[in-house]
């Protein structure tokens, strides 16, 4: 759709950009943008392949200066500026998309974890890229953001944390290399089925290791037992009728 802005002056005037001190080659630039924009309209894939090519076309102008001149926020030119052209193609590709056409489940968490540990320095789009090759999902950044987020690996490197790192710069122990050397987990038997080890299940730990069933032989209450009622007329005691006091 065609910029109700007819003339280069105007468009100039309404993004508060001096044209009287624009250089030449500044001059150039923006007249082939104004020419860009108003054959291919004001769309968001003509706003941002126009906007990435002159945030990164060293044409000395300023980023508050291009955001005015395509209508977009200071913050989100500065965010376009960091990113290279191929996440500007692949974010584009999403919008694309719309909807996303499968979802993250939680057995994908074991190979994107070892993806991370793999390749540390991956990007958000190489992981994008990894689980449409791998599983034929695409999601969006933020599924992918929440998802890192629930089960723990948007850390920058999963398998890089040291408990203390001033003990392992100085080559000391640590607490949990101690651990480790202390007491070594015991291998499981294994019986072989075929051409596959199988690994046999865990026996069953002695008696002794489970606590004592209750001795209670009968459940305790803190209240008086039920009354049984009254006995009978017939057994029952003559009631006293002296008086304990005069005044009675």
């Amino acid at each position: 759709m065609p910029v109700d802005i007819a003339t280069f002056a105007d468009w100039l005037a309404a993004a508060h950009v001096p044209e009287n001190r624009l250089t030449s080659a500044q001059r150039h630039v923006l007249e082939a943008a104004f020419h860009f924009r108003q054959r291919c309209g004001s769309d968001y894939y003509s706003t941002r392949l126009l906007s990435h090519w002159l945030l990164h076309g060293n044409t000395g102008l300023k980023v508050a200066q291009i955001a005015r001149l395509l209508g977009l926020s200071r913050s989100a030119a500065s965010a376009q500026q960091g990113l290279s052209s191929k996440e500007v193609i692949q974010a584009a590709h999403h919008r694309l998309a719309g909807r996303t056409h499968g979802k993250l489940w939680p057995r994908f968490a074991g190979p994107i974890a070892q993806f991370r540990l793999q390749c540390p320095r991956a990007s958000r789009c190489d992981l994008l890229d990894f689980i449409q090759r791998t599983f034929n999902v695409r999601v969006s950044r933020q599924a992918l953001h929440k998802f890192l987020k629930k089960y723990g690996l948007d850390r920058a490197s999963p398998g890089a944390a040291v408990s203390n790192p001033g003990n392992a710069a100085l080559g000391r122990p640590t607490a949990a290399d101690a651990a480790s050397t202390a007491a070594p987990t015991p291998a499981l038997p294994t019986v072989l089925v075929g051409s596959a080890a199988v690994p046999l299940p865990t026996p069953r730990p002695p008696r002794e290791f489970f606590s004592q069933p209750p001795s209670t032989l009968a459940p305790s209450s803190c209240c008086p037992p039920p009354s049984t009622g009254s006995p009978r007329p017939g057994g029952a005691s003559r009631t006293n009728t002296a008086r304990c006091v005069a005044d009675c």
